[in-house]
C-alpha cells in the first residue's frame, strides 16, 4: 500500500512502446554493451594505479580481502541500483535523486540522495581535471625531454579546455564513442601496468613487511587506503542515468540488458584492479610508490604511451560524470528560470560548470586529498551502502533472512568506510596544504 501511495504522488514516468523518453528527452535507445563501458569508463579511474601503494599499507591478506570485500559489496549494490530502476511497474526511475525521492519521501529524498550524488559527480571531475593535467605533463616531458617545460597548471588548463567543446554534446547517447575510447584505454594501461611489473620482476631485496612509520601515522594511512580501494568503485552515481538510456518494454525490462553490462563491467574492473594491485606490490613491496607507472619508469615509451591513454581515459570520465550536473543545471534554468531550452542554455549552462571544475582543479591539485574527506559522505554511501537502505525501505525483505543479514552487513562496511576515509583525508588535507604552492 505504501509503494503504491508513494508511486501516485510523483508524476508518472511511463514507459512507451518505442521505449522514448517522456517530456522530449533523448531517446532510449542504448544496448547492453552501452552500460558496459559507460560503467567501466565511470568506474575504472587512474586511482587504480595507486592500488599497489594501498597493499604496501594493508599488506597481502587484509589487502586482498578488502578489495574482494568492495568488489563484492558494490556488485550487490549496483545489481540493488538495477532493480529497483523499475521497481513500481509503469515508472522508470531515471535518476539517483527520483529513487531517492521515492524512497525517504518528496521532501527528505533529495536532500539525503542528491548531495552526496553530486559531492561524487562534481567532485571526480575536478580531481579528472587535475590527474589529466598531470598526465598530459607526464606524458610531454617523456615524450619530448628537449621541450620547454610548462607549469602544472597550464597542463590543467589545457586538459580542460577540451571539456568547453565535448561538453556541448547533448546527452549520454552522444558521448558513447568517447565512453568507449576511454574504456579500452582504463584496460590498455591498466595491463601495461602489470604486465610491466611482471616484466621487470622483482626489486632487490623487496620486502612485504608494513611500513615503519609512527602507530598514528600508520592508522591514518591505512585509512587513506580504505579510501583509495573503496574509492575504485564510483559508478554507482551514474548507474541509473546510464539505465535510463536503455529501452524496456514489459517483456524485456531494462534491467536484464543493464545487468548483463554490469556483470561485464565488473569483470574488466576486476582484471584491471586486481593484477595492477597484486603483481604490482609483488614486484616493489613496500617501496612501490603511489603511481606504480612511475615506479616502472623504464621504457620511456611505454611509460608516455600509458600516460597519454590515462589522459584519453579520463576525458571520457569526466563527460560521463558531467553529463547527469548538466541534465539537472538546466532542468533547473527551465523550470526555475523559464530559461528556453536550447543551444545558448546547454553553452552557458555548460561552459560554466567545465570552468567552475577547471578553475578549482587548478587552485587546489591537491583536491584528491579534499575528496578524500568529502568524498567519504559521498563515495561510501552512494556506492557501499544508501541502495541497501532504499532496498529496505521499498523492497521490506523479512527481518533476519538471507536479504536482510546481506543489506546491514553491506550498510555496517559502508559506514566504516565512510568514517575512515574521511579522517584520513582530513589529515592529508591539513599536511599537505601547510606546504602547497598555490598555481605552481
Amino acid at each position: 500500500m505504501k509503494e503504491m501511495v508513494s508511486a501516485s504522488s510523483r508524476p508518472p514516468m511511463e514507459v512507451s512502446e518505442d521505449g522514448k523518453w517522456p517530456e522530449n528527452e533523448p531517446p532510449r535507445q542504448a544496448k547492453w554493451w552501452y552500460s558496459t563501458f559507460h560503467t567501466v569508463t565511470a568506474m575504472v579511474g587512474a586511482g587504480v594505479l595507486s592500488l599497489p601503494y594501498a597493499m604496501a599499507y594493508l599488506g597481502w591478506g587484509p589487502g586482498t580481502m578488502v578489495m574482494f570485500i568492495s568488489w563484492c559489496v558494490t556488485l550487490h549494490t549496483m545489481w540493488q541500483m538495477i532493480q529497483l530502476h523499475e521497481c513500481i511497474p509503469g515508472t522508470r526511475f531515471d535518476r539517483y535523486y527520483d529513487l531517492g525521492q521515492y524512497a525517504f519521501g518528496p521532501k527528505l529524498g533529495p536532500w539525503i540522495v542528491l548531495p552526496q550524488q553530486l559531492i561524487v559527480q562534481v567532485g571526480c571531475d575536478i580531481v579528472y581535471m587535475v590527474t589529466g593535467g598531470k598526465c598530459l605533463k607526464k606524458f610531454m616531458e617523456t615524450a619530448c625531454t628537449s621541450c620547454t617545460r610548462l607549469r602544472q597548471s597550464y597542463w590543467i588548463i589545457i586538459f580542460g579546455s577540451i571539456h568547453f567543446l565535448l561538453s556541448q554534446l547533448p546527452n549520454f547517447n552522444s558521448v558513447s564513442g568517447v565512453s568507449l575510447a576511454a574504456a579500452v584505454m582504463s584496460l590498455c594501461y591498466s595491463t601495461i601496468a602489470w604486465v610491466g611489473c611482471l616484466e621487470r620482476g622483482q626489486v632487490e631485496n623487496v620486502s612485504y613487511a608494513y611500513k615503519k612509520t609512527s602507530s598514528l601515522d600508520y592508522m591514518f594511512r591505512v585509512f587513506n587506503s580504505l579510501g583509495q580501494i573503496s574509492f575504485a568503485y564510483a559508478g554507482h552515481a551514474v548507474a541509473l542515468e546510464i539505465q535510463a538510456t536503455i529501452p524496456s518494454t514489459p517483456d524485456k525490462p531494462s534491467k536484464i540488458p543493464m545487468w548483463k553490462g554490469a556483470l561485464g563491467a565488473y569483470f574488466i574492473n576486476a582484471i584491471c584492479y586486481f593484477p595492477v594491485a597484486l603483481i604490482g606490490y609483488w614486484a616493489f613491496g613496500q617501496d612501490v610508490e603511489d603511481n606504480v607507472l612511475v615506479a616502472l619508469r623504464r621504457p620511456g615509451w611505454l611509460i608516455a604511451s600509458a600516460n597519454l591513454m590515462v589522459v584519453i581515459h579520463v576525458i571520457g570520465s569526466y563527460q560521463v560524470y558531467a553529463m547527469p550536473v548538466f541534465a539537472l543545471l538546466e532542468k533547473l534554468f527551465v523550470k526555475r528560470l523559464n530559461f528556453p531550452p536550447g543551444i545558448t542554455l546547454r553553452l552557458i549552462t555548460r561552459s560554466t560548470y567545465v570552468a567552475l571544475t577547471l578553475f578549482l582543479g587548478v587552485t587546489f591539485p591537491f583536491f584528491g586529498d579534499l575528496l578524500g574527506f568529502f568524498g567519504g559522505f559521498g563515495f561510501a554511501p552512494t556506492s557501499y551502502f544508501l541502495p541497501s537502505i532504499i532496498w529496505l525501505i521499498i523492497k521490506k525483505p523479512k527481518r533476519y533472512s538471507a536479504s536482510w543479514m546481506t543489506n546491514w552487513s553491506c550498510i555496517f562496511i559502508g559506514v566504516f568506510i565512510m568514517l575512515a576515509s574521511t579522517i584520513g583525508g582530513l589529515r592529508n588535507i591539513i599536511i599537505d596544504s601547510s606546504t602547497y604552492s598555490f598555481y605552481s
